[in-house]
């Protein structure tokens, strides 16, 4: 089997926010983030920042997405909740990443598998 996407994974830089609220690592249950996965929007999102992203993390209207605040912020909390992403927050801005390490710990293969997902058009 060839090689899926490569994920990118960037150093974290200095003087970071503390995050917001999340799951121990310990504590992600599988059930749950499949089922946040579930939903096609937060499948791309995630897919996005695995192969895409060009910072650490990166804000809500970096992703391109024509969907309102409201419906935006609640798709990333579901992400947060579950513990596929981390948030931090930036005066007025919230950015993400996804816990790389963690979920690569805890379900060896998911996240090449969501990288190797391919959206329909």
């Amino acid at each position: 089997m060839p090689p899926g996407p490569s994920i990118v994974v960037l150093p974290q830089p200095p003087g970071l926010p503390e995050p917001l609220p999340e799951p121990d690592a310990q504590t992600l249950r599988l059930e749950t983030v499949l089922g946040t996965l579930n939903d096609p929007l937060r499948l791309t999102i995630v897919r996005k920042l695995l192969l895409e992203r060009a910072e650490f993390d990166h804000p809500c209207g970096w992703f391109g997405l024509d969907r309102p605040k409201s419906s935006l912020t609640h798709h990333f909390r579901a992400l947060r909740e579950a513990g596929v992403l981390r948030q931090r927050q930036y005066g007025l801005e919230r950015r993400s990443e996804v816990r790389i390490d963690d979920l690569r710990e805890r379900f060896p293969g998911l996240l090449e598998l969501v990288a190797a997902w391919t959206p329909e058009t």
